[in-house]
């Protein structure tokens, strides 16, 4: 890894894997966000749907396309997202982040739907190496935010640091139509989440976001936010905020997504 050009670091609002095959405004955003940024030698992933315990890297060549989600139409589970692994890239970061340990995974994960939905728009070819790194749940947000501070050197040498998740997401609260009208508790998490991210205003982000009124009913569980923590901790002083996306779908599922650098 010798690039010169310092990469972007990315979070993407993912929403349901209908998505995948959707064309909508999202998806057409996510197509431009490809064109518009330097190509990446590699992609470090963090997806909301590899929960772990403990810190993981995956560290096979080629990982296997999962299809971690169930009861959608058959064409989701025949898409195949061929994108090579990067051993050496997972043995960098287990070589330069020794606190926390992190594991290297050589067979039991690869991609899964929270990565691929996502770059099968962005890289449709798939012609970038992918690796994921994955989120231990038995941690505060906190260590998600400084572990995203620890990979941030990977951006020096063309990586580019990808989050995937929603600003808001509660399946309890939500309708199946992608149109349907916005609940307000959804539309004022996420407006509050912009604000600090506007102002750059990270701490209530990863440490107060349970007291906003609206947070525990826009993250009942942490797996969809921690992702953001990930490219909060990775942003430098310098970097410039930048909205790729902003909207809501099926009511209450925040689907921004943005980019800084």
């Amino acid at each position: 890894m010798n690039s010169k050009i310092k990469m972007p670091v990315i979070f993407i609002g993912h929403g349901s894997p209908m998505n995948t095959i959707a064309h909508n405004e999202y998806t057409q955003a996510l197509a431009t966000l490809g064109e518009n940024i330097p190509t990446p030698q590699a992609i470090l992933m963090i997806s909301a749907h590899w929960m772990t315990r403990g810190t993981w890297v995956t560290a096979m060549e080629k990982p296997q396309t999962i299809h971690d989600f169930g009861g959608f139409p058959n064409e989701l589970y025949q898409i195949q997202y061929p994108a090579k692994g990067s051993p050496k890239i997972a043995r960098d970061i287990i070589a330069h982040i020794t606190s926390p340990a992190i594991g290297a995974d050589e067979k039991e994960w690869g991609l899964d739907h929270g990565a691929w939905s996502v770059l099968k728009h962005v890289y449709p070819n798939a012609n970038i190496p992918v690796i994921q790194i994955s989120i231990d749940m038995t941690k505060p947000s906190e260590y998600h935010y400084e572990l995203g501070q620890k990979l941030k050197f990977l951006r020096e040498q063309g990586v580019l640091i990808m989050g995937s998740g929603n600003i808001t997401h509660n399946l309890r609260i939500f309708d199946w139509k992608e149109n349907a009208p916005l609940l307000p508790w959804a539309v004022e998490f996420d407006q509050w989440v912009t604000e600090k991210l506007k102002a750059k205003d990270f701490t209530p982000l990863v440490s107060e976001y349970l007291k906003n009124k609206n947070g525990p009913t826009a993250q009942p569980t942490p797996d969809h936010y921690y992702p953001m923590l990930y490219v909060l901790g990775a942003v430098d002083e310098a970097d410039k905020l930048d909205f790729i996306y902003e909207g809501i779908q099926n009511a209450s599922i925040s689907m921004r997504s943005f980019k800084w650098g």
